[in-house]
């Protein structure tokens, strides 16, 4: 198979989808690679590095397009992409298609094939390619809260782990999966009150017996979280329902009874946004102030971390590059039920339950088009 990796072009977006190691391993599984110029730089591979692994360097992502067979992004495609996917083409990428209604009719326009890293489960339930940019968000949310408390940056001027003698802030995690546990270890090592949210009982025993003594593990309700909002320095929000637009939880009302200076971090959105004052933002100009609280919501976090996020992301992701260049996507998806599970839109039907449902659209089983 021709494999095509594209350089991002999403606003401040360094990370990269193979790494030169992984191209040496598409290699040798006998699959061409081709690598837009420059595509690594921002992670810290060089050009030669590509080379040197065997890949074919290309001076434009229209080449990649006209003859790969499999495109790999991060990021999902962006406007002046979506002409240029071809009908049968493989996407793998990151899609979040609940939150791109645009997005989502270019592919279905397209008629391509296209399977979202954020959806491919395994057999536990989990979600592989998901997880190591979750940890990677989760642990970056409180460095970012902890930043933006500083009063330079407007924020309250309050240190999250304390002094001796001086109470530590307060720091309130909606929602107990990855993001929401990376963000609480992180919290709890700097010493802050953390709160950590979740509807699911199972999951709270379980953080009750490995978070330490200054995590509170408390059920999710609207009435706890209007409580605790008021007393929050930072408020993270971590809810995911895969491949679903996210929950709003923190609504305007709420928002009103909040300290001033304090700080929200939306890492749902992507996925649409768990707070009702949410929207998009990027690393260069990240945060906004609304009723005296301030709004992180930065779409792409891990980006800015990208020699890490490269790493970690490309770890989790080639093993299932490699089956489907090997296998094709047809009998990956049959043999590989993770797979098939990462299937969003095929030759123009949205095969996932929760973006059909987010625009009202026809929803079809990706089994019956195997």
């Amino acid at each position: 198979m021709i494999v095509g990796v594209l350089k991002e072009i999403k606003a401040e977006e360094n990370r990269v989808a193979m790494t030169p190691s992984g191209v040496e391993i598409m290699k040798l599984n006998n699959h061409t690679v081709l690598v837009e110029k420059g595509a690594g730089i921002g992670s810290g591979f060089e050009d030669a590095e590509y080379l040197k692994a065997g890949a074919t360097l290309t001076e434009t992502p229209e080449e990649i397009f006209s003859q790969a067979e499999m495109v790999m992004h991060v990021k999902e495609p962006l406007p002046q992409e979506y002409d240029l996917i071809r009908e049968d083409q493989i996407v793998f990428t990151y899609l979040h298609l609940a939150a791109a209604e645009e997005l989502t009719n270019a592919l279905i326009k397209s008629k391509s094939i296209c399977i979202a890293y954020e959806t491919i489960q395994s057999g536990n339930g989990t979600l592989p390619l998901l997880t190591p940019m979750s940890e990677v968000a989760g642990r970056m949310a409180i460095q970012q809260g902890a930043k933006y408390l500083e009063m330079e940056q407007g924020g309250e001027g309050i240190l999250l782990g304390g002094v001796p003698g001086v109470d530590p802030g307060t720091v309130l995690v909606l929602g107990g999966g990855v993001v929401g546990t990376n963000a609480a270890k992180m919290a709890c090592g700097l010493g802050a009150k953390v709160y950590l949210l979740d509807m699911n009982l199972e999951r709270l025993r379980y953080l009750s017996d490995v978070m330490p003594s200054n995590c509170f593990l408390l059920m999710s309700s609207p009435a706890t979280v209007r409580k605790l909002v008021k007393e929050a320095d930072v408020v993270v929000g971590a809810v995911l329902i895969p491949g679903a637009k996210a929950t709003r939880l923190i609504t305007r009302d709420m928002l009103k009874t909040m300290k001033k200076g304090s700080v929200m971090v939306d890492v749902a959105i992507d996925q649409g946004g768990c707070f009702e004052t949410s929207k998009a933002t990027t690393h260069s100009n990240p945060v906004y102030t609304v009723d005296g609280v301030i709004h992180y919501c930065v779409a792409n976090m891990p980006g800015a971390l990208a020699k890490t996020s490269t790493l970690a992301l490309t770890n989790a992701t080639l093993p299932y590059a490699v089956e489907i260049a090997n296998k094709g996507w047809k009998k990956a998806a049959v043999e590989n039920k993770g797979i098939l599970k990462g299937a969003n839109v095929i030759k123009g039907k949205i095969c996932y339950k929760g973006v059909a449902d987010a625009f009202g659209l026809e929803y079809v089983p990706a089994e019956s088009l195997l």
